[in-house]
């Protein structure tokens, strides 16, 4: 059996409010429109989550709200708040569905993607990992529990500054 992983990095945020917390913080003007770009270019692709977890943070939030896309199960999960890859892959093995969104923060979601890549994309941002980037994988699991490092096939690489030119 076949599962699909979308790891997806939120989009841009503000920093125009010192006085919240990064946990709070919202999307910029530039968020607002990477956020729909990439989605557009998931559903086009035909790879849409059925599962989607998500750190808790405004900003992963708002990006989840302004992709637009259906998912059977939703899931905003503080502790993918700044996660680790090791946090991320804990996460993921309990997820149930066949297809799942993961949306988060750098360095984790970029180390994480890197950890489960066999090769990775042939593209310079892909180790940066820039704000709302975003990896579809394959693996050739049974269960999402029986996921190993370096094991997944890219299937695309996107940014939205490509998407929007």
């Amino acid at each position: 059996m076949t599962r699909t992983l979308i790891l997806t990095r939120h989009a841009k945020s503000s920093w125009d409010s010192p006085t919240l917390s990064d946990h709070d913080r919202p999307l910029n003007r530039r968020g607002r429109k990477s956020a729909p770009a990439i989605a557009a270019w998931l559903r086009e692709s035909g790879w849409l989550p059925d599962e989607v977890l998500s750190s808790s943070s405004a900003r992963t939030r708002e990006t989840w709200d302004l992709m637009g896309l259906p998912a059977e199960k939703l899931s905003f999960l503080r502790t993918l708040y700044h996660a680790d890859p090791e946090d991320m892959l804990a996460e993921l093995t309990g997820a149930t569905e066949q297809s799942v969104l993961m949306l988060g923060h750098n360095p984790g979601i970029a180390g994480f993607a890197s950890l489960l890549v066999k090769r990775p994309p042939d593209h310079a941002r892909f180790y940066d990992y820039p704000t709302c980037a975003t990896t579809v994988l394959r693996f050739e699991i049974e269960s999402w529990a029986d996921l190993k490092w370096r094991s997944g096939d890219v299937l695309g690489f996107a940014i939205p500054r490509e998407l929007l030119e």
